[in-house]
């Protein structure tokens, strides 16, 4: 018997990889998206846009087996795909793991320093407290849309997944550029904040994608983390990405957070998941660690790269980070202050 899946968001870096793990499993995949895309031709690509609720309602009105909504950021989206009962069996909705709070109520969303980063058992598990749900932050929405998805009063059975920072071919805001534009630009020397030791949990879209493909295979209401086997330090994640450019720096580590160093994953205190939950649930197995991942996703940089700036392939990158993210003048001032006195390799 042929599953039919509808992957919402399906342009996006998630989406994608999910439309290649369903199709892979034998499902029929509808890819919905806001504007029109090139998809393989077992792909059906519809029109949709998922703030217009007759858009949805028309866009599912053959039905699906399951819905998988990697655009989901509200309280008002959810009552949005619980209202879809009747036109889907079940869903798979993305969250986050900024929904977490530690005993002291502090999040990452509202971290201003380090005395107000949160600070973490390793690993967290589901169960650990999160923020309070409301229209705050990011982080307030996403917790109001997981309350509602999972209610007890709600039919639908809903798998939430909750990914941490998201890695993987077709990104707008690729952490990795941080370091594979320094190893294009051959820079001699790389700095890395907090010693180099920050982890910040990554989530590879294979990875995400296969956690999909069971929780569609195995509908039920859920809520699980979905990140990489391993929480890898920034130094692991630079050695990495150089080893893949051959690319060869000098490299400092720097105490603290000074202003220089400062990477996407950069944080003063361990953020890592824990994924039994998955494993005893789903029987999941990764596709593979970030560090095998990584290949796929330098690649794809290197790529956009090619014959365009960075502030050109990836504008939201900027937006997000502002140009000082490749300011070579400080970092090199900082070496020319400090490297008779830190350690480096």
């Amino acid at each position: 018997m042929s599953k039919n899946a509808f992957v919402l968001g399906a342009s996006g870096q998630v989406g994608r990889a999910v439309i290649n793990s369903l199709l892979s499993d034998g499902w029929h995949v509808r890819a919905g998206s806001r504007t029109a895309h090139e998809w393989p031709a077992d792909v059906e690509g519809v029109l949709v846009d998922r703030e217009v609720d007759s858009s949805m309602v028309e866009a599912l009105a053959g039905g699906a087996d399951v819905l998988i909504d990697c655009v989901a950021y509200s309280e008002t989206h959810a009552h949005q795909v619980l209202a879809l009962e009747g036109l889907i069996g079940s869903a798979v909705v993305l969250s986050s793991v900024s929904v977490y709070a530690d005993s002291s109520g502090r999040t990452l969303d509202e971290a201003r320093g380090v005395d107000e980063f949160p600070e973490f058992p390793v690993p967290v598990f589901e169960s650990q407290t999160r923020t309070q749900p409301g229209d705050r932050t990011y982080s307030t929405r996403k917790v109001a849309m997981e309350d509602v998805l999972v209610s007890a009063d709600a039919a639908l059975p809903v798998t939430v997944l909750r990914p941490g920072a998201i890695s993987g071919p077709g990104s707008v805001h690729p952490r990795e550029l941080w370091f594979v534009k320094r190893a294009l630009d051959h820079r001699p020397v790389q700095l890395l904040n907090w010693g180099g030791q920050s982890q910040f949990h990554t989530s590879s879209t294979v990875n995400i994608a296969e956690l999909v493909r069971l929780a569609a295979n195995q509908p039920a209401r859920r809520v699980l983390n979905a990140v990489d086997p391993k929480a890898s330090t920034t130094t692991e994640i630079g050695s990495r990405i150089n080893e893949i450019l051959d690319h060869h720096p000098v490299k400092f580590v720097v105490p603290g957070s000074p202003g220089v160093g400062d990477t996407p994953w950069s944080v003063p205190k361990p953020f890592v998941m824990d994924m039994s939950e998955a494993v005893r649930d789903l029987g999941y197995k990764p596709e593979m660690d970030y560090a095998e991942a990584l290949q796929n996703t330098v690649d794809w940089i290197v790529s956009a790269l090619r014959g365009m700036g960075w502030q050109d392939a990836f504008p939201t990158f900027l937006r997000a980070n502002g140009p000082e993210t490749f300011d070579y003048v400080a970092e090199d001032a900082w070496v020319q202050q400090h490297e008779g006195q830190n350690g480096h390799s």
